[in-house]
């Protein structure tokens, strides 16, 4: 089994990344392990509690349950991975079962920050893309998805994600052992990223 972490800003284009990486190898071959499903449950909180949570701070993450179902599916056995839902800003009751695949690919922009989770890790990518550009991907996907307005995701973005990228999430680049530039449209980059996981997906897959 090769698990692979892949780590990056918000709006960098990991989840294109991914997909590239997901259609590159043989189907039913990779198991995708999103670090947002992770977040704490805060079932104990008020709503406004919730709501004042800072999404982008390492503490907001589950890291203990992260690191148990990585090793649960890295020694064969199936886990319920959570769901979370970013307008009640809690877990959702729903879980999904997620089977252990020859490729594990853990995706979030905090993937990299937590060391028990590195060292977990066969392989580690940091996506990376020009600020002004994931400022875009985030307006683009947060009114559509998250319900929020354009003036929320400005103010959001100027107060929490980039003080909170430049802290956390971009020191973390210093982990990885590939930096795809320009995010998913690095095309080339994404290219010979996926021949070199084939080749240690061929690898793990055959014994060698």
């Amino acid at each position: 089994m090769t698990i692979i972490g892949i780590a990056g800003g918000t709006g960098s284009g990991k989840t294109t990344v991914v997909r590239k990486i997901a259609e590159a190898l043989p189907p039913h071959c990779v198991t995708v392990v999103p670090l947002d499903s992770y977040y704490n449950d805060t079932s104990h909180m008020t709503e406004e509690e919730r709501h004042a949570i800072n999404f982008d701070h390492p503490d907001a993450f589950d890291w203990k349950l992260l690191g148990k179902h990585i090793n649960d599916l890295r020694n064969g056995k199936a886990v319920e991975q959570p769901t979370y839902s970013y307008i009640k800003c809690n877990r959702l009751p729903e879980t999904i079962h997620v089977e252990p695949k020859p490729v594990i690919i853990v995706e979030g922009i905090m993937t990299l920050i937590n060391k028990k989770l590195r060292d977990l890790m066969d392989l580690k990518i940091f996506v990376d893309t020009d600020s002004d550009e994931r400022l875009i991907r985030n307006i683009q996907r947060d009114v559509v998805e998250r319900g929020r307005t354009v003036n929320m995701v400005v103010e959001r973005y100027l107060d929490v994600l980039k003080p909170m990228h430049e802290q956390f999430i971009e020191p973390t680049k210093r982990y990885a052992d590939i930096i795809i530039p320009q995010g998913g449209e690095n095309l080339k980059g994404i290219g010979i990223l996926c021949k070199y996981i084939e080749g240690i997906a061929g690898k793990v897959k055959s014994g060698t």
